[in-house]
């Protein structure tokens, strides 16, 4: 300690590697929330979420679509409304999330960031995205952009989450889904494939190891600190 005096012994302590590399036996399937951000009555960030949700059964998760439909704006009404408890409760519920938006003005669309607003970082004693996995997909109606993935991966630091290395941009989505609205064969397809299947990879290794990996000094220094004003009022 004598190198490092500006830490606080109480809080500062090894890093319990037996615990963070032990083998978790978990059987349970994960589970993954999908966020897209399109009302339009063919969407084709939603159709693109119904392939992702295909993909993440066909690899064992159980997976989930949140419909933004009647979701007010931030802050428009209180966090009691129907449709924001759904989606917090979601956002508990899952390991894990892809995210999937339309590239509107060279960014993620409103409605997929007012999905992503009205999930706090804190709900109480509960953070619903911390140490959670995510994926980030978007749909263009041109050409191969990247900006929304880019705001998105952003997003995801924000909220104190895992965002994988891998992402997917389809570019002119109109031509990549067929009359089914089913994801036509393609390298675009290839890639939504490798992001999902890396996605599963990433939340297996990563759940029930988030205590130990969001465990953070600056935070122990406060619960120690807390703690030692709290010896002090009762002595």
């Amino acid at each position: 300690m004598t190198d490092i005096v500006n830490c606080d012994p109480d809080a500062l302590s090894p890093i319990n590697t037996d615990q963070l590399l032990q083998p978790v036996s978990d059987d349970s399937p994960i589970k993954i929330l999908i966020l897209y951000g399109s009302l339009r009555k063919r969407s084709f960030s939603r159709l693109l979420a119904q392939e992702c949700a295909r993909l993440l059964n066909y690899y064992g998760a159980e997976a989930r679509i949140y419909n933004p439909s009647g979701l007010p704006l931030p802050d428009d009404t209180g966090d009691d409304h129907p449709k924001v408890i759904e989606l917090r409760e979601l956002a508990q519920w899952c390991d894990g999330m892809v995210w999937c938006s339309p590239e509107r003005h060279g960014a993620m669309t409103g409605i997929m960031k007012a999905q992503i607003d009205w999930i706090p970082l804190s709900i109480g004693a509960v953070r619903p995205t911390q140490g959670k996995t995510l994926a980030v997909m978007q749909v263009n109606g041109g050409s191969q952009s990247f900006n929304a993935v880019n705001q998105m991966r952003i997003l995801g630091r924000w909220m104190r989450m895992f965002t994988i290395p891998n992402q997917s941009s389809v570019a002119k989505a109109w031509l990549e889904f067929d009359d089914n609205d089913r994801m036509k064969p393609s390298a675009y397809y290839n890639r939504v494939v490798d992001v999902i299947e890396e996605l599963v990879k990433f939340t297996l290794l990563l759940r029930n190891k988030k205590e130990i990996l969001v465990d953070r000094y600056s935070e122990r220094v406060e619960s120690a600190e807390a703690l030692r004003q709290r010896l002090s009022v009762r002595s």
